[in-house]
């Protein structure tokens, strides 16, 4: 079934103005979502808000709402207050700088949106989509929509673009906050993981070899359950903890399980992991001299 636009905007940059459908690049629609039910009757539950002073159920009419400026003290703001204060739409995505497409970190992604060329829009949809691509750029700007106002970001897409929204700076927490111990890399160790990296890549991104398990497994439930079948539930393995693993083994064992299987080995990966155990085992030199000088003395001994 073919696409359903779900907005009509224009995108602006300079003088050049090109009026462009919205799609939505997700389905909602596929994710697995259940309901609460009463246990006894199997009936739909109605959400309730209760007064956590009074006890009491409170009539959405009633309602009001908000902000916690401290802990427990709220100001409230009418239905009014809180119109005033949106941003109008006006139905323009404005373009105000074009950077290297590298320089966003996907961690400000969020939704995603599919535009086309509306009418009168193929040329300069054309257009501004191969200065793209051909600039390695993409174009950020400000898009306002339902009384918000976002950080949009279009990128190039194979023919077409995305009209990505960006998070904001104060919604992105830094990895800074994070505590990341510094470890040392022994260069056997860095050896090993490049070898791995390199047995494993690919040239391009398929999402279709990705599929998600749990769904399938919860929708074949389903069908048994609407089928009035029993579902038996399998034993879940007992966990033995965490192990410790040792790293440069561990790395071995990837590559030559990599090179073992029946994808695209690289000869030159098995060879490096080969010469890797041999270096490994290889006896210390003073063991060496011994055995050398080892041997006439026992030949003088049988004499």
């Amino acid at each position: 079934m073919a696409a359903r636009s779900i907005a009509s905007l224009t995108v602006s940059f300079g003088l050049v103005s090109i009026p462009v459908k919205l799609y939505s690049a997700t389905e909602a629609s596929k994710a697995i979502s259940f309901n609460m039910l009463h246990k006894t009757c199997g009936s739909r539950l109605k959400q309730q808000y209760l007064c956590i002073k009074e006890e009491i159920p409170v009539a959405r009419e009633d309602m009001v709402k908000g902000f916690e400026f401290a802990k427990d003290q709220y100001v409230m703001f009418t239905p009014e207050e809180l119109k005033a204060m949106e941003e109008a739409g006006t139905g323009t995505a404005d373009i105000t700088e074009f950077v290297p497409i590298e320089q966003i970190d996907p961690v400000y992604f969020d939704k995603a949106y599919y535009i086309a060329p509306d009418k009168g829009g193929n040329k300069p949809y054309a257009l501004l989509a191969k200065a793209l691509r051909d600039s390695n750029r993409c174009a950020l700007g400000r898009w306002a929509a339902r009384g918000k106002q976002y950080i949009v970001m279009i990128r190039p897409v194979d023919e077409g673009l995305v009209m990505q929204q960006l998070l904001y700076a104060e919604e992105v927490r830094s990895i800074k906050e994070i505590e990341i111990p510094d470890t040392p890399v022994k260069d056997a160790e860095l050896k090993l993981a490049k070898q791995l990296i390199d047995a494993q890549s690919v040239d391009t991104f398929d999402p279709t070899s990705y599929t998600d398990e749990v769904a399938a497994r919860i929708r074949a439930a389903v069908e048994q359950k609407v089928e009035g079948q029993e579902i038996t539930m399998a034993e879940a393995p007992e966990g033995g903890g965490g192990q410790v693993i040792d790293l440069m083994e561990a790395l071995r064992a990837s590559l030559e399980k990599r090179a073992a299987g029946p994808a695209k080995a690289k000869p030159a990966a098995v060879a490096e992991v080969k010469e890797a155990k041999a270096g490994a085992r290889k006896p210390p030199k003073k063991a060496e001299a011994e055995t050398a000088t080892a041997a006439p003395a026992a030949k003088r001994k049988k004499a």
